[in-house]
C-alpha cells in the first residue's frame, strides 16, 4: 500500500481513497485481495478501527467484499464502477473549472480544445 497521509481529509476517507485509486490503476485487479485492516493499521500506524472504516465504506459501495477468514476482496464490476464515478465528477469538477477558466482568458472552444489536444499529446494520453 503506497501513500502518504494528510491532514486535509478525514484518515479513513483516505485510506479508502487510496484502495480506490489501487483499484483504477489495476493494483488490486477485481477479485484479487486488498491489504487487511491491521497491514493498513501498521503501514500508517494507525488505529485498526479507522482502517476498518474506510474499507467498509467501500465495502457498503460495493467495491470490496468479505470472505469470511480470508480477508477483504475487489468485487467483480468495482473497476468500472470507480472509473464511471470519477468520470461524472470529473466532469462537474475538474472539466467545467477548466472551461470556466478558460471562458474568463477569454478564450474560443476551438483554442481551449487546441490547448487540452496539445497538453494530452505532450502527456501521452491516447
Amino acid at each position: 500500500m503506497k501513500g502518504i497521509l494528510n491532514d486535509q481529509n478525514l484518515i479513513y476517507q483516505q485510506i479508502a481513497q487510496m484502495l480506490e485509486d489501487g483499484i483504477l490503476r489495476g493494483e488490486y485487479p477485481e477479485e484479487s485481495q486488498v491489504p487487511s485492516t491491521n497491514e493498513l493499521a501498521r503501514a500508517f500506524n494507525i488505529n485498526p478501527a479507522t482502517a476498518a472504516k474506510g474499507i467498509n465504506r467501500l465495502v457498503d459501495e460495493g467495491l470490496l467484499y468479505k470472505r469470511r477468514g480470508i480477508g477483504m476482496f475487489v468485487a467483480e464490476g468495482a473497476l468500472k464502477t470507480l472509473q464511471t464515478r470519477r468520470r461524472k465528477a470529473f466532469a462537474g469538477e475538474q472539466v467545467r473549472a477548466l472551461v470556466r477558466e478558460a471562458m474568463r482568458l477569454g478564450m474560443s472552444r476551438e483554442e481551449l480544445l487546441q490547448l487540452v489536444g496539445d497538453v494530452s499529446q505532450e502527456e501521452g494520453l491516447k
